[in-house]
């Protein structure tokens, strides 16, 4: 058995931005030699999301809409009596989650055809990480 911890470090240049991860994984996967296992991917922020989906600006689109439909940004949020501006961010990480475990199998990511995995960033234009840990055998 073996483990591996790896950072992902970026700065998002948009508040509201999703970036693709999937090559990096990949990378991360190939260097650590693992066969078989399990690949965990984190966002470390509590504005940000994981998640995996197909990479189609249509779509992207559309996600983007539909979390503003369920989370719009709005000055009314209780939250933002505290001095943030926020809310809406936190709300939206909610919907989509901050992390995903991934399949290995025969040493690489194991998605399927479509599946592509992304950083969701609702608060950004600063340094942001994410962290990727991988647990299987060699």
């Amino acid at each position: 058995m073996k483990t591996c911890t790896e950072y992902l470090f970026f700065n998002t240049k948009k508040r509201r931005e999703m970036v693709l991860l999937t090559p990096r994984l990949e990378e991360i996967v190939d260097k650590s030699g693992i066969r078989d296992g399990f690949c965990f991917v984190s966002a470390m922020h509590i504005t940000a999301a994981i998640y995996v989906n197909d990479l189609e600006d249509g779509l992207i689109a559309d996600i983007q809409e539909w979390l503003e439909e369920l989370a719009p940004a709005r000055p009314d949020y209780r939250h933002h009596q505290t001095g943030e501006d926020n809310a809406d961010a936190h709300l939206k990480a909610l919907l989509l989650h901050h992390e995903v475990t991934l399949p290995i199998t025969n040493g690489k990511l194991d998605l399927g055809t479509w599946q592509q995995v992304f950083y969701a960033e609702f608060d950004g234009q600063r340094r942001k990480r994410v962290i990727v840990k991988l647990m299987g055998v060699v």
